[in-house]
């Protein structure tokens, strides 16, 4: 048991001995870093011990590939689940330290972009909570994807240098080097088959320790990183090629360097291709190595290994798979394929047929000569055991990861009840109606160790005072609030809670940004990846009809309104970085408005991240889950937002669906068409053109984003966003945008009704419980996996 006088030990001994400082003289990162390693050695204990008790149960392992682990700041996850916030705080106040400095100057790890990556960093928390045998494989990206910051309201993208800032969790495994090839040609002779690259590099794993609540269990995450096997050309550096002696190093670092290279360029797309492949080879490589030396049989692989795709980036796996059974290992094809479609499972992420990714067959064929060849095997395989199949994994010059990932998975499985039973009619409904057993449902959830427990601690006292403190590994406890919200007393200490958190990020802003805004205003929130279906643009759309209408009418009894935004929008995305831009654009001049600053205040916080997410949650009072119905998978914003009593404004699109079933219908701000009107509004010619006649201040706002309101001096800034939604607008933000501002009419009348808006709060926050990440992988483990708990 961790005392405050041993962990004060610690840290003085990591003070001295690690960084060879005495208290008088550390700086504040000395002070965080000692601290982690002092936290980091009772990680470690646990880390270790679970991996003995692994390899003496023989028990299944779960290995989850991701091209994204969006982990954020692990000082405070350690500390959390290791319960020594107490004694943390202590330690540092005796040395007149400051708790939330010393853990603010942790670097966020750049390893991901969305909730694709934070879902996989809540499964992992999760997987080490329930005791179950896991491993993360992903890549150690030196710049992850990219520091955002605006100029003249463009998004700017800088590297992000999280790794120049030291941190204490990583553990480099020098001896762990696989050699992972591209290029080259396949010789065949008789029946064997061997690839030969022309090109090869190394991939050499680091370590983090995933420590799950109460340190009972911690798993692996093993990234994965790009070294050249001759790295230094000596002969070439003394005739003076001083940058070509490093070349080779350069080149090879290069697949490690950024998350989602811009694919706009050939050479983007091969980058991407080739990170793929050196994640999911690597990955398989480790995982063959572990199994061989504890089991050997590899026909016993199905049952000892259970590999996850999340989504279609490691679909590489089937076909890599089988070469290395088949070509290397000497097994047949035939058998090849039923082992690695009993060990691989498909995590698909959305409805979007463009983003289930294809590769031109060209560059697929040149850098992967074998892979094409096994997928054509695989592929003809299936037609054989599918006569009436149509659809192919190979067409229009393209290779299809979508369909690879469904047939080489023994189960496919979406993230909401919506989404999954969209893909059913949408993006695979051939394979569905070929294989009914293998679209399975796991809707998403979040780690409440995280989401509630550590990122909002006024909140969780509070609870654990009322319930006692079980509810953070059994989140459905939360349940057992609802007598205490009928109480008045009660719920003006929840509001208290509400205001606080609200002031601490206002404060927040004002010292950062320059922004300040009175906290009794209703925090309204989006906090999205940038894209065309999530609708940011109806959000501004909306905002900018809203101004004007209080402009016409400023005595009014409005109710005061900060609109705050956070998001990235890919570098190659050009639409997606014009609706950031008029949304700082259009902040800059209402903002400015002496008439309507009273009741709008608009801010878009850049560089949106895991830490600034922990910030924004807590103190956001409406939740916008605006997203085109029938596009958004599932989501997991809209879940942390309401376990933190944000209610919802929005469609009935991914869990929203399901939030809305659990929390009431009475506390939930719904609008918008279904998926199914969707797909019929689409059929009419000129809807979008309709619903701007039908409204006029849909037609107003419009109006003023393309006379140059927002953009004086180039008031044409803006034709391409008012040209698309005058025309195709394919996501129907013209059609649902009148019931969008009728919802938000209803906010505005709800919000000011003080005990009932808090009375609806609490009641999503009682109702959460069940969108926790360890429901959804108990689901997993039981559904998919067949993987058992060792605790």
């Amino acid at each position: 048991m961790t005392t405050t006088a041993s962990l004060r030990e610690s840290v003085l001994q990591h003070l001295r001995y690690s960084f060879g400082k005495d208290p008088e003289h550390a700086i504040l990162e000395d002070w965080r870093m000692a601290l982690s390693y002092a936290v980091r050695d009772r990680i470690t204990d646990a880390w270790i011990d679970a991996t003995h008790k692994t390899y003496e149960a023989g028990a299944k392992r779960v290995y989850y590939l991701s091209m994204e682990f969006l982990i954020g700041r692990l000082i405070e996850d350690g500390i959390v689940n290791l319960e020594l916030v107490d004694e943390a705080k202590a330690v540092l106040q005796e040395f007149g330290k400051d708790y939330a400095a010393v853990l603010a100057d942790e670097p966020d790890a750049a390893l991901g972009n969305g909730g694709l990556g934070r879902l996989a960093a809540c499964f992992l928390e999760s997987l080490s909570t329930l005791g179950c045998p896991a491993h993360g494989y992903g890549i150690r990206y030196e710049h992850g994807l990219f520091r955002q910051s605006f100029v003249d309201g463009r998004q700017v993208e800088q590297p992000e240098l999280w790794l120049e800032q030291r941190h204490a969790w990583e553990f480099e495994r020098p001896e762990v080097r696989y050699r992972i090839g591209f290029g080259g040609h396949v010789d065949t002779r008789g029946e064997t088959v061997r690839w030969h690259p022309s090109e090869v590099v190394d991939a050499e794993a680091y370590d983090t320790p995933i420590v799950g609540w109460k340190g009972r269990w911690a798993n692996t995450l093993r990234l994965w990183s790009g070294r050249a096997i001759h790295p230094f050309d000596l002969d070439r550096f003394n005739h003076g090629d001083f940058a070509g002696a490093a070349q080779p190093e350069a080149l090879a670092r290069t697949i490690s360097r950024v998350l989602y290279p811009d694919d706009t360029t050939v050479e983007g797309k091969e980058l991407r291709l080739k990170q793929e492949y050196f994640l999911t080879a690597a990955a398989l490589r480790d995982i063959l190595r572990r199994f061989d030396n504890q089991f050997g049989d590899l026909r016993k692989l199905p049952s000892k290994v259970a590999i996850q795709l999340n989504d279609t980036h490691p679909a590489i796996a089937g076909p890599e798979l089988v070469r290395v059974l088949h070509d290397e290992r000497g097994l047949s094809f035939e058998e090849s394929m039923e082992i690695a479609k009993g060990c691989l499972s498909y995590t698909n992420h959305t409805l979007l047929p463009e983003a289930l990714e294809t590769w031109d067959e060209a560059l697929f064929g040149r850098l992967l000569p074998r892979h094409i060849q096994l997928i054509d095997q695989i592929d003809s395989t299936h037609a054989k055991q599918n006569p009436s199949r149509l659809n192919s994994m190979r067409a229009d010059h393209q290779v299809k990861m979508g369909p690879l990932s469904f047939v080489m998975a023994h189960h496919v499985n979406g993230v909401s009840a919506l989404h999954t039973e969209l893909m059913k009619t949408t993006v695979f409904e051939e394979l569905h109606n070929l294989h009914p057993e293998r679209i399975v449902n796991e809707t998403n959830g979040v780690t409440p160790r995280r989401w509630l427990l550590s990122c909002n601690p006024r909140l969780a006292g509070l609870i654990t005072e009322t319930i006692g403190e079980d509810w953070v590994d059994d989140l459905e406890q939360l349940q057992k609030l609802e007598p205490s919200i009928e109480d008045a007393a009660w719920l003006d200490r929840y509001t208290q809670v509400k205001r606080d958190n609200k002031a601490e990020l206002s404060n927040w802003m004002g010292q950062t940004y320059g922004l300040h805004v009175d906290p009794e205003m209703l925090f309204d929130v989006q906090i999205k990846r940038l894209h065309e279906y999530k609708r940011q643009h109806l959000n501004i759309l909306e905002t900018i009809a809203h101004w004007a209408e209080i402009r016409d009418n400023p005595n009014a009894d409005w109710t005061p309104r900060l609109k705050l935004f956070g998001g990235k929008a890919a570098p190659g995305y050009f639409f997606a970085k014009d609706i950031i831009r008029l949304i700082n654009d259009a902040a800059t001049v209402i903002n400015s408005d002496p008439v309507t600053a009273p009741f709008l205040k608009i801010a878009f916080l850049p560089n949106y991240n895991v830490s600034l997410a922990e910030r924004m949650i807590p103190a956001a009072d409406l939740s916008e889950q605006i997203s085109t119905a029938g596009k958004e998978a599932s989501g997991t914003g809209n879940m942390k937002f309401a376990l933190n009593g944000a209610p919802t404004v929005g469609t009935l699109d991914g869990a929203n669906v399901e939030i809305r079933e659990h929390v009431g219908a009475e506390n939930f701000f719904l609008f918008g068409m279904t998926a199914e009107e969707v797909m019929e509004r689409r059929k009419i010619e000129g809807h979008a053109r309709k619903a701007i006649d039908a409204d006029p201040r849909l037609k107003r706002a419009l109006d003023l984003i393309r006379e140059g309101r927002f953009s004086p001096g180039e008031p044409e800034r803006y034709h391409g966003i008012t040209s698309n939604l005058e025309g195709a607008d394919y996501f129907l933000v013209c059609s649902d945008f009148t019931d969008y501002w009728r919802a938000q009419r209803e906010v505005d009348v709800a919000f000011k009704d003080t005990r009932a808006w808090a009375h609806m709060a609490a009641l999503n926050t009682a109702r959460s419980g069940w969108f926790s990440s360890d429901r959804t992988i108990r689901g997993y483990m039981g559904d998919i996996w067949g993987a058992t708990s060792l605790l």
